[in-house]
């Protein structure tokens, strides 16, 4: 079973033409799927076509479907995909700076019943232990590391069967990132929670994921196992515009 099947996915902004064109992917029920291209390739706009977050951006959707454990869910607003058991980690964190990072988490618990929040809350602290020492601060005092985990730990507190993850790395100290790359792994081995990770740092994306897509100017270009795909010479060239037999080289931006 797939949790998430994009098909035919055509999507354009007012004045500008189609940023995505003919896009299909699927993430397998408990997969881990990267999404890796250039800036300005379009892994962003599949995030918002995918989350419901869309038309905040001017978008529309020209053609295509999306399905969320086989329930079309294109045009859902945001608020209904969380409760059909989609989470989502925005490019920049996007916490709420003047909350504390106990509220933060409760915004993500909003949809579960009361007696539940607790034990997720609890789940989120053991995850994250620099969270339960900071878990009476403001949001907006924590380093980029620890908003990062606030932002990753109010997702999971509602447990998604899907996590979306957009560029999880950017801007953060290598040993932070693997710390927290170390965290979704466990949530992926104990929850089984699928995800599709948008990420920056092709090396470590495709060490981490099982299978990648490749995107370049709004179409998929490659596609495969994140072995397949790392050894690709169209990899190299696509995604990063190196020369032919350059090696990937660790950090390289989408």
């Amino acid at each position: 079973m797939n949790m998430l099947e994009v098909e035919g996915l055509s999507v354009g902004y007012a004045r500008k033409g189609l940023a995505l064109e003919d896009i299909s992917l699927k993430v397998a029920k408990g997969g881990i799927v990267a999404l890796l291209g250039a800036n300005g390739a379009g892994k962003t706009t599949l995030i918002r076509a995918v989350s419901g977050l869309l038309s905040l951006h001017h978008g529309h959707v020209a053609a295509g479907s999306v399905r969320l454990a086989g329930q079309a869910i294109l045009g859902m607003p945001p608020h209904r995909l969380v409760r059909l058991g989609m989470g989502q980690v925005p490019e920049g964190r996007l916490v709420f700076k003047q909350l504390s990072v106990e509220d933060n988490l409760r915004v993500g618990a909003a949809i579960l019943p009361r007696a539940a929040v607790g034990e997720r809350m609890e789940a989120v602290y053991q995850l994250f232990p620099r969270l339960l020492e900071r878990r009476t601060q403001a949001a907006g005092w924590l380093s980029g590391g620890e908003q990062q985990m606030l932002a990753l730990g109010r997702a999971l507190v509602a447990s998604p069967t899907l996590l979306l993850v957009d560029e999880l790395s950017l801007g953060l100290a290598p040993l932070i990132v693997q710390a927290i790359y170390k965290q979704l792994r466990v949530v992926g081995d104990t929850l089984g929670t699928s995800m599709l990770i948008v990420e920056q740092n092709a090396r470590l994306a495709l060490e981490f994921a099982e299978s990648a897509y490749i995107l370049d100017r709004g179409r998929i270009v490659l596609s495969g196992s994140a072995a397949e795909v790392a050894a690709s010479e169209r990899m190299k060239e696509s995604y990063l515009g190196a020369q032919r037999g350059s090696a990937v080289a660790p950090g390289a931006p989408t």
